[in-house]
């Protein structure tokens, strides 16, 4: 297959988006630091919780793109009267959503890379909160020039020399596997919908509907699994419980599991994509039966 027929421009956007959504998360990691760190607790959450739904919300900017993708592949087939997609198209539309997964992959790797620059902008964030006493001027501050120098001044890369400071021994082993897992699947709710209705086309608007409820599933499964045993890390923490440091630890290991979970999923975006198919079409079958 010809570079020209993977890399189309859907792909780049989606690509782009798709790592800036990534990197935007793993960064909303670092409110709970700057929550213990100074000692707001309920603000840092609510920002953190602003920032996650900014980003959930920055994903409906990704799904026009891989339509364009998933419509281009069935478009072909269908002008050509074919029940079935080529082979060649669908492996040039199952490499481009690979290569989508992989640059979820780079922007949870570059998120990692920059918790620090988070860790600064969501202290400034708390600090301008209980200043202005509105979240949207604290959010519009971020376009004063003063503040963008001071951000851009706090870019810098860690020093992974100090991942060996980050222990284990405090951080739940069941956190981090169901972080992995949660990422996996969310990594890959949309994508495999629209895969699966290349694989069956019979059934390709219903096999993209489907795609809310395994982000639905994806979303309740962190609220329960993920989110309540971090927000008790940091609660101990703000009462002295636990240190700063197992804080540090928490945050580091959820975002190393989480890049885990990325690649994990791209092992399971094909089941995933088939097991879809064949859901969409029994809800085809059974209208018409």
């Amino acid at each position: 297959m010809a570079a020209a027929e993977v890399f189309v421009p859907n792909l780049l956007i989606a690509m782009l988006l798709n790592g800036f959504v990534q990197a935007l998360q793993i960064g909303a990691y670092a409110a709970r630091y700057a929550g213990v760190k100074t000692g707001r607790i309920a603000t840092a959450i609510s920002l953190f919780n602003l920032v996650m739904t900014a980003s959930r919300l920055a994903t409906l900017i990704v799904t026009p793109a891989l339509g364009g993708l998933a419509d281009a592949t069935a478009n072909d087939a269908l002008r050509n009267h074919l029940a079935v997609a080529p082979e060649h198209l669908v492996d040039i539309f199952a490499l481009q959503l690979r290569l989508v997964v992989f640059s979820g992959t780079i922007g949870t790797t570059v998120g990692l890379m920059l918790m620090p620059t988070f860790i600064f902008m969501f202290v400034r964030g708390i600090g301008s909160f209980e200043r202005q006493g509105s979240v949207l001027k604290a959010v519009m501050r971020l376009a004063d020039i003063g503040v963008m120098r001071e951000v851009a001044g706090s870019l810098r890369f860690p020093d992974f020399s100090i991942a060996r400071s980050f222990s284990l021994a405090h951080v739940p082993r069941k956190l981090l596997i169901a972080n992995v897992v949660v990422t996996a699947v969310y990594s890959i709710g949309v994508l495999a919908s629209y895969y699966a209705s290349v694989l069956n086309l019979a059934a390709r608007t219903t096999a993209v509907g489907l795609s809310g409820i395994i982000n639905g599933i994806g979303t309740i499964a962190f609220t329960l699994l993920v989110d309540p045993t971090s927000a008790i890390i940091t609660d101990q923490a703000a009462k002295g419980e636990r240190t700063l440091g197992e804080v540090r630890s928490l945050i580091f290991y959820l975002a190393v599991t989480a890049i885990a979970g990325t690649i994990l999923s791209q092992l399971i975006l094909w089941p995933g994509a088939w097991l879809i198919a064949q859901a969409a079409h029994i809800f085809v079958s059974s209208r018409h039966s």
